[in-house]
C-alpha cells in the first residue's frame, strides 16, 4: 500500500497545494489516508526542470520535518509525480523507495505484488541484463519498472501505451499463475517528461483535468504564469481525491490509461 501523485501540463504547473495544502494533500495521506492507514516509510517527488528528471527521496515519512514541502514549493513543471510509502515487500531504504528513475524515466507504484518472490521468479526472465544488473532494491515495484523498460528497449517504435498494457497483463498472468486467488494491487504511473501512462489495478485512484487557468481557493493564486491567447490544460492523478472540488473522477478499475496531447485521459481496458 502506498499513495501516489501524478501531474502532466502544457505549461511549467505549480503543485505545492496538491502535494502540501489541499485538504488531503499527499502529505496528510502520508500521516493517514482515508482507510486510516499510515504511510510513513519514504517520500520521493520527482519534475522534469531542465528536460531531464530531478527525483529527491528521503526514507522518512512526508509529514515528518519540512523537507517534503520544501522539495514540493520548489517544484514548477509540466509533469511531476510524487509518491509516499507504506512498505509492503522491502525494507524502508533510498534503494526501496518511489520514485524510480533510469535516463529520463520516472515510475511509481502503489500496490502489492502478492506471493513476490515466486512471481519475482517468473519476471527475471524476462529483464533484460542491463535492466536486471541495474536493480538497488528488493521491492516488487523496480522489478516492475525494470520489465517495462525491457519490453520498451525491445520495442522503442511502439505504442507507450500498448507495450504497458501488455506488460501489466503479463505480470498479472504471472501473480495467477502462483495463486489464483491473492489480491493484486498494480496502480503504476510512468513517465519520460514528455509522455505520461499508467494504470488501475485493484486499488483507487481518481484524475482531474482542467482546460483553463483558475485561482486556487487554497493558496489564492493561479498555478500556471499563464500566456495570454494560449490554452492551458492540465491533468492531475492521484490515488485520492486532494480537494474538495467537484471534477474528481475515478479511473476505471482494470484499465491503462495515457495523457492525450489534449491534455486528457485515454483509458484502454487491460486484456487479463
Amino acid at each position: 500500500m502506498c499513495r501516489l501523485y501524478a501531474m502532466r501540463a502544457n505549461e511549467p504547473t505549480r503543485v505545492e497545494c496538491s502535494l502540501v495544502r489541499a485538504q488531503n494533500a499527499l502529505m496528510e495521506q502520508s500521516r493517514g489516508d482515508r482507510e486510516g492507514l499510515v504511510h510513513g516509510h519514504g517520500w520521493g517527488v520527482a519534475d522534469y526542470p531542465d528536460g531531464m528528471p530531478l527525483v529527491e527521496k528521503q526514507t522518512w515519512a512526508a509529514f515528518h520535518g519540512e523537507h517534503f514541502a520544501k522539495k514540493a514549493a520548489r517544484v514548477y513543471a509540466k509533469a511531476a509525480v510524487a509518491h509516499v510509502r507504506r512498505a509492503t515487500v522491502g525494507e524502508p531504504s533510498i534503494e526501496n523507495t518511489h520514485p524510480f528513475s533510469h535516463g529520463r524515466w520516472i515510475f511509481a507504484h502503489n500496490g502489492t505484488l502478492p506471493n513476490f518472490p515466486a512471481v519475482r521468479d517468473l519476471m527475471i526472465e524476462e529483464i533484460d541484463e542491463l535492466h536486471r544488473t541495474e536493480i538497488r532494491g528488493t521491492t516488487d515495484s523496480e522489478h516492475v519498472f525494470r520489465y517495462l523498460l525491457s519490453l520498451w528497449s525491445r520495442h522503442p517504435e511502439g505504442d507507450m501505451l500498448d507495450i504497458l498494457e501488455k506488460g501489466l497483463a503479463r505480470i498479472v498472468h504471472w501473480c495467477r499463475e502462483v495463486d489464483p486467488a491473492a489480491k493484486i494491487g498494480l496502480n503504476v504511473v510512468l513517465t519520460d517528461g514528455e509522455h505520461m501512462v499508467g494504470s488501475r489495478f485493484g486499488r483507487s485512484l481518481w484524475f482531474l483535468e482542467r482546460d483553463h487557468t483558475y485561482e486556487c481557493t487554497i493558496c489564492g493564486k493561479s498555478h500556471a504564469h499563464h500566456e495570454a491567447g494560449a490554452d492551458y490544460r492540465s491533468v492531475e492523478i492521484a490515488s485520492e481525491t486532494l480537494t474538495d472540488e467537484a471534477g474528481w473522477k475515478e479511473v476505471p478499475n482494470g484499465t491503462v490509461y495515457a495523457v492525450d496531447p489534449d491534455y486528457a485521459l485515454h483509458f484502454k481496458p487491460l486484456s487479463i
